[in-house]
């Protein structure tokens, strides 16, 4: 399994930091809130190193029954990048008679960033080339092994344990994300990665370790923990809200193209400002003019069966093939009152989710959000 602990400039998080330095710092206080994707991607490592270390004959206790996550998918995912690293291992054996293969593999590369650690998940060593092999488990992002930092902060960190022993000259990083058939891989020479280490990487680190450099947005703002109230990325999604326009009451197509380049970043940032507002409030933040109401709630079936059951009994057909009709449709198909004789007890409508709106809503205030809802945030 991951180890548990992790670095203060991690390198997960550097294609943040290197080019945001003091946002490391700006983070360092503020609670990560983990994710069901995460835990669910740590459940897909575990199974991944098992079944490899297993084909390698290494010592593993099969993970499978404390995963908090485990279906067809993983399974099929995990059998596809054992399948990938043992071809891997083939092809080394073409050119190397023993390739050395590490599994979960703890790096270090502190000589380039302060306390830098973390783990790989594969590397292989054959003559002449390292392999660097990094399993991703997300579907939302493709991920892309090119000139990718953290990838890049792996190597120098198996360089660091391989260098000088054996005569390495090439280095191959690769991204292995199976649920969207994402193989990416990337080469680089040893001299060219260290010459990166030496003069990107160290200076850029040494800046966020010290909390000092300058601030920066980009689409690596995505991940930071302080995205929603950090104030340079606050004044550069305001600057298109003073958007010198010209004196013109209709938008030219050049400001049109322009105003379109920002909107993505805009609409993303104008969403996290939403989210963080919303979260605060639900645990109990007062925000001046906005108040916590229920939000739209959609009518649900108690019991399924008991409705296919009710339904068929009465002389329908429930079903719209392979599932039962949904509750508009079923009214529909009955009518009204002929729906609430039959169904009645068995729809009912769930409490809305909290919704930050102004105190000029008709909507009256919640006054139980805190306890009912802060787990869900």
């Amino acid at each position: 399994m991951p180890p548990e602990q992790h670095a203060f400039l991690s390198a997960s998080s550097s294609g943040r930091w290197t080019r945001c330095p003091p946002s490391a710092r700006l983070c360092e206080n503020i609670p990560d809130p983990g994710s069901e994707y995460a835990t669910e991607g740590t459940c897909a490592h575990a199974l991944c190193e098992h079944k490899l270390k297993t084909a390698l004959g290494l010592p593993s206790e099969d993970p499978t029954e404390d995963l908090s996550y485990h279906d067809a998918e993983m399974e099929r995912c995990s059998d596809e990048y054992l399948s990938y690293i043992l071809g891997l291992i083939s092809s080394a054996k073409e050119v190397c008679k023993d390739p050395i293969v590490l599994v979960e593999q703890q790096l270090d590369f502190s000589r380039y960033v302060p306390e830098g650690f973390g783990t790989g998940d594969c590397l292989i060593v054959s003559d002449g080339t390292l392999y660097v092999i990094d399993f991703k488990y997300g579907k939302g992002v493709e991920v892309s092994a090119d000139r990718n930092t953290q990838m890049m902060c792996y190597a120098l960190g198996a360089l660091n344990l391989f260098d000088g022993i054996y005569d390495i000259d090439t280095v191959c990083m690769v991204i292995f994300q199976p649920r969207i058939g994402n193989i990416s891989p990337y080469t680089v020479s040893r001299e060219e990665l260290l010459a990166w280490g030496d003069e990107t990487l160290a200076p850029a680190a040494k800046l966020a370790f010290e909390g000092k450099g300058e601030f920066a947005c980009g689409d690596w703002c995505r991940f930071c923990r302080a995205k929603a109230i950090c104030r340079e990325r606050a004044r550069t999604n305001m600057e298109m809200a003073q958007y010198e326009f010209r004196d013109a009451a209709l938008l030219s197509d050049r400001e049109v193209t322009e105003i379109l380049g920002k909107t993505d970043d805009l609409i993303s940032w104008a969403n996290d400002i939403r989210e963080y507002a919303l979260k605060a409030a639900v645990n109990g933040k007062h925000w001046d003019g906005y108040k916590l109401v229920e939000g739209r709630s959609v009518r649900r079936y108690t019991d399924e069966k008991a409705v296919a059951d009710a339904v068929t009994a009465a002389g329908y057909d429930p079903w719209e093939k392979p599932k039962i009709l949904s509750i508009t449709a079923m009214s529909g198909k009955l009518g009204q009152k002929r729906f609430n004789e039959i169904l009645g007890d068995l729809v009912y409508k769930p409490p809305g989710k909290p919704t930050l709106v102004p105190d000029s809503d008709k909507r009256p205030a919640m006054t139980n959000a805190t306890d009912d809802f802060k787990e869900e945030f």
